[in-house]
């Protein structure tokens, strides 16, 4: 991972990368998808889920809701999708550390774990070695290197995508090898996988109408749709050992979350590259001259 954000890094100008962090709006709309609107939604559904099984899914997704934002996932869609990348960046990043704080607030206060420490500093630890060194070194060989960059974006591009398929494999992988489906007929399965789907379209919806209210650019609202619409496996796998330890299952508290990591890269991978041929496309219309169209 820490090799595509370098190539971010190479592209990002310290311009750029300014602009993108005074975005205000798109940072405020996309933390609050993220950390409000997703909790909000698991309150809203609560009373359907009746009896001592139905409650734990319940905790289960609602911890789903409270996660952070992924990085790498997040900043590869935007990239994919041609949005603002600066910002992608910018709020991926922050995604992760307000999760290390808001996401326990959230449980403890809803669900009573009883939970009081997490290990910070490892996760910030881990956050700027995967993500803000590499961005950084690549930023400081822009100069250098980043007319190389701009101009192999379509083969970074790629690079990408490969990334992409290579987080589905894994993800299945590791939740067949844990017997994380142990408990759970297929049709359970299913219809959890069904009410994912539903979470994601409707989060994806919702920011996509906020952004139009408040007048984004296609790069704003790009950034804000696919960095506020994912929830991060790696930050909900090492809080659940935290907050969880004794008080339901670890495999009907990881389901819901390795079912909606796997569904929202594959939904958002096809929806990024839609929204990536249709930016094309725009350039394209804007550069040909008013007299060949």
């Amino acid at each position: 991972m820490a090799v595509i954000f370098f190539f971010y890094g190479l592209r990002l100008s310290p311009d750029k990368l300014r602009a993108g962090m005074r975005n205000w709006r798109l940072h405020l709309v996309t933390q609050s998808a993220t950390f409000v609107l997703f909790p909000l939604l698991a309150l809203a559904v609560r009373p359907l889920f009746q009896g001592p099984k139905a409650e734990a899914l319940w905790a289960s997704i609602f911890f789903l809701t409270t996660l952070p934002s992924t990085v790498s996932t997040s900043v590869v869609m935007v990239s994919i999708a041609q949005g603002n990348l600066p910002a992608a960046i910018f709020n991926a990043s922050i995604s992760s550390l307000l999760g290390i704080l808001l996401t326990p607030l959230w449980v403890n206060l809803v669900l009573h774990t009883g939970a009081a420490q997490v290990g910070l500093g490892g996760m910030v630890a881990s956050l700027g070695g995967q993500v803000v060194v590499p961005v950084a070194l690549g930023m400081l060989l822009n100069s250098r290197f980043g007319a190389w960059a701009e101009a192999h974006k379509q083969q970074l591009r790629v690079f990408d995508q490969v990334i992409i398929l290579i987080l589905v494999y894994t993800s299945f992988c590791e939740s067949f090898a844990e017997n994380l489906f142990r408990d759970y007929r297929a049709t359970d399965i299913l219809a959890l996988a069904a009410g994912m789907v539903t979470l994601f379209l409707l989060i994806f919806g919702l920011i996509t109408g906020i952004s139009r209210l408040l007048h984004f650019s296609d790069e704003d609202r790009i950034t804000a749709v696919f960095c506020g619409s994912k929830k991060s496996l790696v930050h909900g796998t090492v809080l659940a050992k935290v907050l969880f330890a004794n008080s339901i299952a670890l495999g009907t508290l990881l389901l819901p979350l390795m079912l909606y990591h796997a569904l929202q890269i594959m939904l958002a991978s096809v929806m990024a590259q839609a929204a990536g041929r249709r930016m094309k496309a725009r350039e394209q219309a804007m550069l040909t001259p008013a007299s060949t169209r």
